[in-house]
């Protein structure tokens, strides 16, 4: 392996994927402003199997990540949401969105992309099903209204913002993240690596399971580690598994709804992702779909194969120019965010609070914690794990907001 091979198969995955990811944080940003919140509780109040089946609708095309559908559904579940439609939402909303929809259609083929959103849809019913009959109603803590802020101003800015901004700062350091290692594994993995497991699918989805369910990862910045690891010889059930646990699941989404939710409704969620998971990857395996240019005798994808893939377009130059550069600018605002001076005036503290990853986060502990009576104003920023909040409220109070949104309270930072 060579620097010259390892940035030819980087630069070949962007190309591939930048017009699709472009386009689809554009529609994303267009659901975010344009779709009232109110319109996605509005259909989840009822308890019944309609409420399920809206609230995984609803869910699928959702840019939300594990984390960031945390809040969001709790907001639901006090909006009156029933406790299997709160299931359905957290199933299959951080499965797939847009975006990654779209990502996945460009790096993996029309299979793939319908597949996909398909499997969080079915998913996500059944997990909800399932709740709905065996979680009495009284189960789990009831927590603070999490639903984000109404904003305000030139609806087309917001639309950018969140696109090239916001989702960007969210995502994007897993996304670069995706795109080296899948690059990485390009160059550096053996084609035949994956080959010893070619007549045990099954242990391949386990080996699978066990790394990607505590992982944190987004579902778009899963998708090209994904098709790498198919190209040398990953089953595409097994890739399956991997867009579908990766992103549905993590440790610290499991605990945020054992404490909200209850445990019963905890093993639920977990154990329909994974059963269906493994069900979804034979399935796929069975219908025989592969990701675009897989052939017989090739293990390689056309789109990341540095030595055959063709001189992209002066579009895709210009898509990935641009989405480098959204990516740079929103994480060095990120990183430097964390080294902000914050001005403490009277009546103003600083207090830490972790767990908060992405803007949905911040969004969920600003809106809990303003709705304490005493605070008059509250900021909190998840890179440097910090809320200041001014006001007459005690610490006691603001704690108990800050852990009714789902996030670890640290006292006053030091």
């Amino acid at each position: 392996m060579t620097i010259g091979q390892f940035f030819n198969a980087l630069l070949a995955v962007i190309n591939a994927m930048s017009p699709y990811l472009l386009l689809g944080f554009l529609i994303a940003g267009i659901l975010h402003v344009f779709v009232p919140k109110r319109f996605y509780a509005k259909y989840l109040s009822r308890n019944n199997k309609l409420s399920v089946l809206w609230a995984a609708l609803l869910g699928v095309p959702l840019p939300l990540c594990s984390c960031g559908v945390i809040p969001t559904a709790v907001g639901l579940k006090n909006e009156g949401a029933s406790k299997g439609a709160v299931a359905s939402f957290l199933i299959a909303t951080p499965q797939t969105g847009i975006d990654s929809i779209l990502a996945t259609f460009s790096l993996m083929g029309l299979g793939f992309a319908v597949v996909r959103p398909v499997a969080a849809l079915v998913t996500g019913v059944c997990g909800g099903f399932l709740v709905n009959r065996l979680v009495k109603d009284n189960e789990g803590e009831y927590v603070a209204d999490a639903s984000c802020k109404v904003e305000r101003g030139n609806r087309l800015w917001r639309v950018l913002k969140y696109a090239y901004f916001d989702m960007i700062q969210d995502i994007g350091l897993r996304l670069a993240i995706g795109l080296l290692v899948a690059a990485l594994i390009n160059v550096a993995v053996p084609d035949e690596f994956f080959l010893s497991f070619g007549k045990q699918p099954l242990l391949q989805m386990l080996v699978i399971l066990v790394v990607a369910v505590p992982m944190y990862i987004c579902s778009t910045g899963s998708i090209p580690v994904a098709a790498a690891l198919m190209m040398k010889g990953l089953s595409p059930g097994a890739a399956l598994v991997m867009l579908m646990a990766g992103p549905a699941v993590n440790i610290a989404s499991i605990l945020v709804v054992r404490k909200s939710m209850g445990s019963r409704f905890t093993w639920i969620y977990l154990l329909t992702i994974v059963v269906f998971s493994i069900l979804f990857g034979l399935l796929i395996n069975a219908l025989g779909i592969k990701s675009i240019g897989m052939t017989e005798g090739c293990g390689m994808h056309s789109a990341c194969c540095a030595s055959e893939a063709a001189s992209p377009s002066v579009f895709q130059i210009i898509c990935s120019s641009l989405l480098v550069l959204f990516i740079i600018n929103a994480l060095t605002m990120k990183f430097l965010s964390k080294f902000k001076k914050q001005e403490v005036e009277a009546g103003t503290v600083i207090y830490a609070v972790e767990g908060m990853h992405c803007n949905h986060c911040k969004a969920a502990c600003e809106q809990s914690v303003g709705k304490v009576k005493g605070v008059d104003t509250c900021e909190a920023t998840p890179a440097a794990n910090t809320l200041v909040v001014t006001g007459t409220a005690s610490a006691d109070e603001v704690r108990k907001a800050v852990e009714q949104a789902g996030f670890e309270f640290k006292g006053v930072k030091e």
